[in-house]
């Protein structure tokens, strides 16, 4: 029976940036855990304490140097977190308290210093993740998870979707192959309800591939787990590397804690 660990790599692998450093050799798992510390060193950081973002910056500049990770790379990916930027950007208006006087515009102080709270550690949090999926495969960090005992269906579920995002996108990519070959354009309201029907037959197609799926993993002798295809060993070397930037990220959050009294 195939593994959808096998074939993460369809959607997941696109995210990856191969290169021999010290931060691609590191275990999944040794990975995902610094990268969840720091996060929470992060967001545990008052927002007044300017300097401690800068330091927190420099962290994440050193890995992208270590891992060699160009900002080309980084910079692009960092637009999933647009949707932030604009909540961040409202903060100012809807505040209440004191106000100051910004470009002609009364911003509330405390709506500004919550907007930049939610950008900075918004922005911190998804270069974390992006550096972290950049420098290991899906695959990897499937494997990760399980080592780490996070609930194994879950870990199934996020397989699956790796493995089967690309089949899905392929089936809508020849439904719209076919509209347009019979002469369909988007072009207003009117073609709604076409998209609306393309979007339900979608769906009834992916849940009947998913069951034709399943039951050919029964029909293998699928029993509710997948098989572990690698035993990776992890070291004391290995925890200490990673945790050493999670480490002076919580020492400059301890002391931003500190100063902010």
């Amino acid at each position: 029976m195939p593994s959808p660990h096998t074939h993460g790599h369809d959607v997941g692998e696109r995210l990856f940036v191969h290169r021999h450093s010290v931060i691609h050799r590191l275990p999944a798992e040794v990975k995902t855990v610094a990268m969840v510390a720091f996060i929470f060193t992060v967001i545990m950081t008052p927002p007044g304490q300017f300097w401690a973002f800068a330091f927190f910056a420099l962290i994440l500049v050193v890995v992208a140097v270590l891992a060699r990770i160009p900002a080309r790379v980084i910079l692009p990916r960092m637009l999933v977190e647009v949707p932030f930027v604009f909540f961040a950007l409202l903060m100012p208006f809807f505040g209440t308290g004191p106000t100051v006087e910004v470009l002609g515009l009364s911003l509330s102080q405390a709506g500004l210093l919550a907007g930049w709270g939610i950008l900075i550690k918004g922005t911190l949090g998804v270069v974390s993740s992006i550096l972290l999926a950049a420098t290991t495969p899906a695959r990897d960090l499937l494997m990760g998870l399980e080592r780490l005992k996070v609930p194994e269906l879950l870990v199934q579920i996020a397989s699956f979707m790796l493995r089967y995002t690309h089949v899905v996108s392929d089936e809508m990519h020849r439904m719209k192959l076919a509209r347009e070959s019979r002469g369909f354009t988007a072009t207003g309201i009117r073609s709604w309800p076409i998209i609306a029907q393309s979007g339900g037959a979608l769906f009834i197609r992916s849940y009947e591939r998913g069951e034709r799926v399943h039951l050919a993993m029964l029909s293998r002798g699928y029993t509710g787990r997948l098989p572990q295809l690698v035993t990776v060993t992890t070291t004391a070397s290995d925890w200490f590397t990673a945790m050493s930037l999670p480490s002076v990220g919580l020492i400059i959050a301890l002391t931003a804690i500190w100063m902010g009294r």
